[in-house]
């Protein structure tokens, strides 16, 4: 099977290529360009390297969420766009479970943790078991300290919030808390090529963006008119 994978959730952005269960490319990108310009270019660089053509792919993957507004369509825009034109589904998945599979067979619960602002993450906990790389906190929002008040056994943390939150957990965990190295911290295109082999994925028209809340826009638009008609 062939997979197309792109990931657009936060700063970084990347496309990737896999035929058959082998890395055939992958392109990455930090530079601060607008995941708008960059994304489609990457995809097509990657099919290319890969000796590929966009009607060779078989199923297309992309990060569902949480993440960036923007980033987050703006993926998974261009993930249904692809999947429409060649008639094949798409696979979405958690930007959190993304995370986690960067870190394989890890013998700690992986937590990852991406910076949600206002002193809180988006968060999800997982183990792998038998080769497998099971779920066991589901995707949510919660705030740094609630968070640090349930693990009470070792964790590695992965994601953009180790940056802004490792001094905090280090702080409150002490010997629990490890940490992935900057190069692990983003969710890569690579990684959801892997996660999504035996997948079948679903029509384009099911696929849409997770946020976990609502936008700063939406918060301030429903404080504003709190308790009015």
């Amino acid at each position: 099977m062939n997979i197309l994978a792109i990931e657009s959730s936060a700063v970084a952005a990347s496309a990737a290529v896999m035929a058959d269960g082998v890395l055939k490319a992958e392109e990455f990108s930090q530079n601060g360009l607008t995941h708008s310009v960059t994304l489609l270019p990457m995809a097509e660089n990657a099919l290319k390297k890969a000796g590929l053509k966009i009607s060779d792919i078989d199923l297309f993957a992309v990060t569902e969420g949480p993440g960036s507004f923007s980033g987050l369509r703006i993926g998974v825009t261009v993930a249904k766009t692809l999947a429409y034109g060649c008639g094949k589904n798409v696979c979405g998945v958690s930007t959190l479970r993304a995370l986690a599979g960067n870190l394989p067979f890890a013998d700690k619960i992986i937590c990852p943790i991406m910076d949600a602002r206002r002193s809180q993450v988006y968060n999800a906990m997982y183990k792998w078991e038998d080769g497998e790389l099971k779920e066991i906190k589901a995707p949510r929002a919660i705030s740094a300290e609630e968070l640090a008040s349930e693990i009470n056994e070792p964790v590695i943390f992965v994601g953009d919030g180790v940056k802004p939150f490792r001094e905090f957990f280090s702080e409150k965990l002490g010997n629990l808390a490890f940490f992935a190295p900057p190069n692990l911290c983003a969710a890569k295109a690579s990684t959801l090529c892997t996660l999504v082999q035996n997948e079948a994925g679903v029509n384009p028209d099911e696929l849409n963006p997770c946020y976990l809340r609502l936008s700063q826009a939406e918060r301030e638009y429903n404080e504003r008119n709190n308790g009015k008609d």
